[in-house]
């Protein structure tokens, strides 16, 4: 793969909406990511992998899917696959509409970058909620499937969080951010489980 120029906006020092929100030094991280995520884009393999995460992560699909497919392998986890989506409906709500619209940033972009087809998100960008519904429900998964589960919910997280930089419909910060919101809340769920003989 041949290395590509920096991305028009960054090259040409252009302000990218939201931006400066939280601050200079959050926005030279997010110019720096940025930079890194063009490299890959244009690349088929990579272009197919974060567009179908980012589609995926839409209303926490791919995380209820789990929950189903986790559900058929025996009664007990079919048992926390409800569980699992009344948990992901409470922290969407808590973060679209409770943490969001304390921040209102705006995002990089209206309906992501161009060379994707994306649905248009409503929300505001910070957090990105694809990346906190992520981490929240990979902390679930990891409490009930144990350590071994690490590296294939957490490698699904990440994918699915970087999915939304990668599309540009989130800053690089929202994302690392959402990610933070995401496990912090998955812990207290993760102790509400464990009281609870759930977890």
């Amino acid at each position: 793969m041949s290395a590509p120029s920096e991305p028009a906006h960054v090259a040409a020092n252009l302000p990218v909406p939201g931006e400066e929100h939280l601050g200079p030094l959050v926005a030279r991280f997010d110019r720096w990511a940025e930079r890194q995520l063009e490299r890959w884009r244009g690349n088929p393999v990579s272009d197919t992998v974060f567009t179908s995460a980012s589609r995926l992560g839409e209303f926490s699909t791919i995380w209820h899917l789990a929950g189903v497919a986790r559900g058929i392998t025996c009664t007990a986890r079919l048992r926390q696959a409800p569980v699992l989506a009344a948990l992901l409906g409470a922290e969407s709500l808590l973060v679209n509409q409770g943490i969001k619209r304390a921040f209102r940033r705006t995002r990089p972009t209206s309906s992501g970058d161009d060379r994707f087809v994306l649905r248009t998100p409503l929300t505001s960008s910070f957090p990105s909620g694809h990346a906190s519904a992520a981490a929240f429900a990979a902390t679930v998964l990891t409490t009930w499937d144990g350590r071994r589960s690490v590296p294939l919910w957490w490698g699904l997280a990440a994918v699915v969080a970087t999915s939304r930089a990668y599309v540009r419909v989130h800053h690089a910060s929202d994302v690392v951010a959402g990610l933070a919101t995401g496990r912090a809340l998955g812990l207290v769920a993760r102790c509400t489980l464990r009281r609870s003989g759930r977890g």
